[in-house]
């Protein structure tokens, strides 16, 4: 049996990406999955497909739409009967050069911390009384490097996955000893986005990091696990996953 058998866990986001990845780790480890997507029900049935034994099953649900974040609580109460894990993964953004404050307009910088900042939190808020039920709920939330690096697709970006890796803090306290509240901070993520770099860009960015190679989803996906299995007494924290990369530069001075 899996380290995770008999428990339900909730991802956020998991139509693609890291979310699918984290869903399908999970139910690896025998946890029944719920997966939740705003608007891509095609990528969320791909990613139930995937997973590993059975209960699994996709619920709509916008992390910015607070009512169908309760809706999809009581769903979870009446059909699980019980939550586990919860991993915030759901996000937006779009890139917007630094210097270019004018193309970063309200618009948008409204969206990103609405998603990234008040979606995570209301997800806490709808789950809570499940998480904290049976005592050893944990909170994933899934931040960023560009919270501590202030360098990633945006601005609003960046400041809105500091706001998360604070209230990660502010929560764990807020709500210990029952529930556990975590950051994985991922680097920079072999996923589409990436991808669509120009090879030179790309070859740059991994030199610029140490341990020689871009973050892979299931490397995010198994620090979620090891979290869920293995750092029972962490909380307030947030674990890096990005091969080292802040090092790069300070490699490049004293090597």
């Amino acid at each position: 049996m899996g380290k995770l058998a008999g428990k339900v866990a909730l991802v956020t986001g998991a139509s693609r990406g890291i979310g699918r990845a984290t869903a399908r780790v999970l139910s690896d480890a025998g946890a029944r999955v719920v997966v939740t997507h705003r608007d891509s029900a095609t990528g969320a049935e791909e990613t139930l497909q995937g997973l590993v034994g059975e209960g699994h099953r996709v619920i709509q649900a916008s992390v910015v739409d607070s009512d169908a974040l309760g809706a999809a609580a009581v769903s979870v109460a009446q059909t699980e009967g019980r939550l586990d894990v919860l991993v915030n993964n759901a996000g937006t953004s779009k890139v917007v050069p630094h210097r270019d404050l004018d193309a970063l307009d309200d618009e948008l910088f409204d969206l990103v911390m609405r998603t990234n900042v008040r979606g995570a939190f209301a997800a806490v808020r709808a789950f809570r009384s499940l998480l904290a039920k049976d005592g050893g709920g944990l909170v994933v939330n899934i931040s960023s490097l560009a919270a501590r690096m202030a360098n990633g697709s945006n601005v609003a970006y960046c400041a809105s996955k500091a706001a998360m890796d604070n209230m990660t803090m502010s929560l764990a306290r807020a709500l210990a000893p029952d529930i556990r509240v975590i950051s994985v901070a991922p680097g920079l993520v072999d996923t589409e986005f990436t991808r669509a770099w120009s090879p030179e860009v790309r070859q740059q960015m991994i030199a610029d990091t140490p341990l020689g190679q871009l973050v892979g989803v299931n490397d995010v996906a198994h620090a979620v696990l090891a979290v869920a299995t293995s750092l029972g007494m962490t909380t307030g924290a947030v674990i890096p996953v990005d091969g080292g990369r802040p090092l790069g530069t300070q490699r490049k001075v004293h090597t």
